[in-house]
């Protein structure tokens, strides 16, 4: 008879009885006590949680619970009896939240696994989670955690951030004892933005630069785990204890320092702060000509990494250079650094002022690769929101990036630029994936590259492993809003309303003005059917654009569903004439979402066949978003997809 295999996601819980082994030889009757009364108290707290025990194994026990924190209180309670006088019982236990198989013999699966490598890790009467679980811990203050560091585990293939539940009562490891299992610990290190002590305030784009290299640097290193730059950005200008830095981002150190530029001289400081004490381990100032700024950008990152492995001598023996110059000429090093400077503000007249600065760039030295791989990711985003047409915003991005690449095979900037054109323009969903792969090959750890590479996997429908790379790419960038709210619309995607509405919340809660938050939020509860929660959001959405002509296609949807045709119409009429004022912006996708609302396909249809004309990105996202449900029975979808090159018999071939 054939085995049926079952297939879930669920908070795994392995539990281990400590010492079993040799009280069973010592006395066999008190171990088989213990060893009962374990699994009494165990059943009980796991049935009262809504659990499932799967498996038992002697001393141990394998259970499964549809909610993270529920094994969470679980595991408290469990732990709680267990440790009180009367019971006495040691025990471990690990969680982990991920997918499995089970079946009448067991569960299996990488899951399983790593839940238990973390169990092995624990000390009596101490529960261990790991990072993926302790993600959903956040906005649950009645559980309290700390942070053990980033370990590399037997057999698993990343590494894994582990924390303790350190509410009262309970057993937490010190890191020494979760070494001396792992053989080590993953250094984890932020560095905070350098603070531009320069007599021209205009100079902060320099100490920018300075401070986003020495995170490249690091990232080389190999046993450092460096938090991504746009969560360390998030503390620049901010009088903030380093201890509570360290608790934000889940780091064990920083580094943070100043850079003073005048004239052709350059002074940097740099300290090394250990966060758990606040205590200074190392700190430097090195005065340079500016001609030997990426000499010194090496020496610090050198000495950072000698220190963190420590080798606290000022040896640097063993350590292979980390900074490559990219470029002979300090001007030109001098505009990519604008360059970036406007980039990572990340609005339309940003970019353009970043391209103007890249392209400089370029003029003092031909040969510069990274500018070039700037340009392409200006002007991939310039296309993607709209502010330039597809055509011309993304053959300039494809040259630039095809250019960078023939300098500089092994810019992972490059292959993404070139990724979400071959994606969004040329709807080369294959080229896409190759140009996404050859991106994680260069950097697999770049939150950056992961996200990228999520954007595509939920165009394609395969919601679980964007899930799983934004969870890998907010462990190394946790305050990312983009990160977070990518998440969010992952969730959104995949059905997991619940989830996708406190992923937008917690992205409102870093930064209560970001709109596409505040849009995603609506259209969950659009799909939950709470038209009049929907309604207040997508207003409040409106107000934030500040603008009688934009951010009300969502407005007009709504007013369609709810049978408010007239309202519906008036933002046809407002997105009318701004087609008129704004020729060179393509509004077909709006139309089309809010005649959708309103129940006329036959209109929704003429503006998706548009949208495939003027060859928009956004009609790649027809096949993923629920809220286009409505129309996929309609023989004219499926003639729709065929166009776009994402029929079922397309995809599977690319």
């Amino acid at each position: 008879m054939a085995v049926e295999h079952f297939r879930l996601l669920a908070a795994i819980m392995f539990a281990d009885m400590v010492g079993y082994t040799a009280l069973m030889q010592q006395d066999e009757e008190e171990a088989v006590k213990k060893r009962d009364r374990q699994r009494e108290i165990l059943e009980d707290a796991i049935l009262e949680n809504q659990g499932r025990v799967i498996q038992y194994y002697g001393d141990g026990t394998l259970s499964i619970f549809g909610s993270a924190i529920r094994s969470v209180e679980c595991a408290i309670a469990i732990q709680k009896k267990l440790n009180s006088s009367s019971e006495d019982i040691p025990l471990r236990i690990g969680l982990h939240v991920g997918d499995i198989v089970y079946d009448d013999e067991g569960a299996y699966g990488d899951a399983v696994n790593l839940s238990a490598r973390i169990q092995a890790l624990a000390i009596p009467g101490s529960i261990l989670v790991s990072d993926r679980l302790h993600d959903e811990l956040k906005n649950h203050p009645n559980i309290q955690t700390k942070y053990l560091g980033t370990h590399q585990l037997k057999n698993i293939s990343r590494q894994v951030a582990i924390y303790a539940i350190s509410n009262k009562g309970l057993a937490v490891p010190s890191l020494d004892e979760i070494k001396s299992k792992t053989g080590g610990v993953i250094r984890s290190v932020a560095v905070l933005p350098f603070v531009n002590m320069s007599a021209d305030p205009e100079n902060e784009y320099f100490s920018d630069g300075i401070t986003e290299e020495i995170i490249n640097a690091l990232t080389r290193v190999k046993g450092l785990d460096i938090t991504s730059r746009t969560s360390a950005f998030v503390f620049k200008g901010m009088n903030k204890d380093v201890r509570q830095i360290g608790h934000d981002l889940s780091v064990r150190y920083v580094l943070e320092g100043s850079v003073r530029k005048a004239g052709n001289r350059v002074r940097i400081t740099a300290q090394l702060i250990d966060t758990e004490d606040g205590f200074h381990i190392w700190s430097e100032v090195f005065d340079r000509d500016l001609e030997d700024i990426f000499k010194v950008q090496d020496e610090i990152s050198r000495k950072i990494a000698a220190k963190l492995k420590e080798d606290f001598s000022d040896a640097d023996v063993g350590i292979k250079q980390l900074v490559d110059p990219s470029t002979e000429s300090v001007q030109a090093y001098n505009h990519f650094l604008k360059g970036n400077y406007y980039l990572h503000k990340w609005t339309p007249e940003s970019a353009l002022k970043a391209i103007e600065q890249y392209t400089k760039a370029t003029d003092y030295c031909e040969e510069y690769a990274e500018a070039y791989a700037g340009i392409a990711n200006c002007y991939s985003y310039l296309g993607a929101i709209g502010r330039l047409s597809p055509q011309k915003a993304y053959s300039k991005a494809e040259s630039a990036a095809q250019k960078s690449i023939k300098l500089n095979n092994r810019l992972a900037d490059s292959h993404i630029a070139l990724a979400f054109v071959r994606l969004f323009y040329y709807w080369d969903f294959k080229g896409a994936k190759n140009s996404f792969r050859k991106a994680m090959a260069i950097d697999s750890d770049s939150a950056l590259v992961k996200q990228s590479y999520s954007i595509y996997l939920r165009i394609m429908g395969k919601n679980k492993a964007a899930i799983r790379l934004l969870k890998e790419a907010q462990h190394k960038d946790p305050l990312s809003l983009t990160i977070n709210c990518d998440l969010a619309r992952t969730y959104y995607n995949a059905g997991h309303l619940e989830k996708a509405l406190k992923q937008f919340n917690k992205v409102l809660d870093l930064d209560g003005n970001f709109r596409a938050a505040l849009e995603g939020k609506g259209w969950v509860y659009v799909e939950m059917g709470k038209f009049e929660e929907a309604l207040a959001v997508f207003q409040q959405y409106q107000h934030m654009v500040g603008s009688e002509t934009k951010g009300f296609h969502q407005l007009g949807y709504l007013h369609g569903v709810l049978g408010e045709t007239a309202k519906a119409q008036e933002y046809l009429q407002r997105l009318q004439k701004r087609e008129l004022a704004e020729p060179d912006v393509s509004l077909a996708m709006d139309f089309a979402i809010i005649y959708l609302g309103m129940g006329d396909y036959d209109k929704v249809f003429e503006y998706l066949q548009k949208a495939v004309e003027e060859h928009l990105g956004g009609i790649l996202f027809i096949k993923s978003i629920p809220f286009w449900e409505p129309i996929r029975s309609d023989q004219r979808y499926q003639e729709l997809l065929q166009k776009v090159g994402m029929s079922e018999e397309e995809l599977v071939s690319s």
